[in-house]
């Protein structure tokens, strides 16, 4: 297949486009696919980072976006001497001590990542089950608690209190006695 710019090199880059509701695919050789606007990408880095693949979908070139913020100076690894920048280009750090080195942006980077989802919500490992499982026993012993003081009922919420301080002795003492509700 020729390109549909230039009609004279091979296509090698296909670009599908939604226009007035329908897809349309256009075929373009590497010199020609390097100037259409959406992209601007350069087919001479090899291989093609995130950071180079989310920008050109944008629409922004890479070296524009760079350009734009004036950068703070770099910190860098003791050991390997990367960058902060040459990890959130590539996508990983260059050796061990930079988890250690950049451990102040990890943060940030990782709640970004995680769409702002910072706690962990999944399996624990089983001895840890026993104790969480007795934290939100007590836990919902509590909230019942102060729904029963809510409406009064405090002959209940009396009850419960002492059940929730009979469950938190046991978690205390390490779960040994099972047989409270």
């Amino acid at each position: 297949m020729i390109c549909e710019n230039c009609k004279h090199r091979p296509a090698k880059v296909t670009v599908t486009q939604i226009q007035n509701g329908e897809q349309v695919q256009r075929h373009y050789c590497e010199v020609c696919a390097k100037n259409f606007h959406p992209f601007h990408l350069d087919f001479q880095q090899d291989p093609l980072s995130l950071h180079q693949l989310l920008s050109n979908w944008f629409g922004v070139p890479e070296s524009k976006q760079v350009q734009q913020k004036p950068q703070p100076e770099a910190k860098t690894c003791s050991s390997c001497g990367w960058t902060f920048r040459q990890f959130l280009n590539q996508g990983k750090f260059g050796c061990a001590h930079c988890y250690e080195s950049f451990h102040e942006q990890l943060p940030d980077v990782f709640k970004k990542l995680h769409n702002g989802n910072v706690k962990h919500v999944g399996k624990a490992p089983g001895t840890f089950g026993q104790t969480l499982q007795l934290k939100k026993q007590i836990e919902a012993i509590r909230t019942s608690m102060r729904t029963a003081i809510e409406i009064e009922n405090f002959e209940e919420a009396a009850r419960l209190r002492d059940e929730a301080r009979s469950l938190e002795e046991q978690l205390h003492s390490g779960g040994e006695n099972r047989d409270v509700h």
